[in-house]
């Protein structure tokens, strides 16, 4: 309908209407652009070579939207550009064009606002580029991972890490990814607890180095305890699955909140 009216205010011009739709579009974005985008799709996924992929979240402020074929398929389109262009960052990514649309990928998600009556934004770009990467999307499109190794590891064992980087939400790949004022942080939580659990002063700095490694175990990908067997860690299934010198380089975890 929004088209049969643009089209009689065009008096049938296919081009005038089409900028009449991008107008509305635009007005709407102005109009919402306070509204809270708690909803949207998160797609990930890899090249045929599976040593490239792309993590895309497009948000939206109802599930209504996100839910709908295709919004979903709108997402999916941006992640192939992404995948076939590789953008620097994501200003980068949002100026690309879209297939056989001759605009960039940010007036058309303006289009859509004007197609949609919602507020839609590109809220996060991620890729990774390793001899081997997986993609794992969790089924409703709220929560995708990313994750990149330094060899093949098998599709099996990549999904299981994919996997348990969805369901473990860590921080960090590793120690040395961690902010620093988080590690001290929880030095200083861990000192605090001791004096409070009665322990001498001077014990207090050894027992919260000993919980901040506990702690490494709970927030780095590589150190948490594999979830399909607690008696080995994630890096250590890497290696039994790929090699020695297996590892895995680089992750990233999206998530609806």
């Amino acid at each position: 309908m929004d088209c049969k009216r643009a089209l009689q205010e065009a008096e049938g011009n296919v081009d005038t209407a089409i900028e009449i739709l991008r107008k509305k579009g635009q007005k709407i974005a102005a109009k919402r652009g306070d509204n809270a985008i708690g909803e949207g799709v998160i797609l990930a996924k890899t090249n045929a070579e599976k040593n490239c992929g792309v993590l895309i979240a497009l948000n939206c402020e109802t599930d209504f939207v996100a839910k709908n074929d295709a919004f979903v398929s709108f997402v999916d389109s941006i992640a192939d550009v992404a995948l076939s262009d590789s953008p620097a960052d994501l200003e980068a990514l949002k100026a690309l064009t879209l297939p056989g649309s001759g605009i960039s990928i940010a007036e058309e998600i303006t289009n859509q606002m004007g197609r949609l009556g919602e507020r839609l934004e590109l809220s996060r770009f991620e890729q990774v580029s390793e001899p081997c990467v997986v993609a794992y999307i969790h089924p409703g499109n709220r929560l995708s991972t990313l994750v990149g190794f330094n060899s093949c590891v098998g599709d099996e064992a990549a999904r299981d890490v994919a996997m348990q980087a969805a369901a473990m939400a860590p921080i960090a790949l590793n120690e040395s990814c961690l902010k620093q004022s988080d590690i001290d942080t929880e030095i200083e939580i861990g000192r605090d607890l001791a004096i409070q659990e009665g322990k001498p002063a001077e014990m207090a700095d050894k027992i919260a180095q000993g919980r901040l490694k506990k702690w490494y175990k709970e927030v780095t990908l590589v150190n948490q305890v594999f979830i399909k067997d607690s008696k080995k860690s994630v890096a250590a299934y890497v290696k039994e699955a790929g090699g020695n010198d297996c590892e895995v380089i680089a992750f990233h975890r999206v998530a609806l909140s």
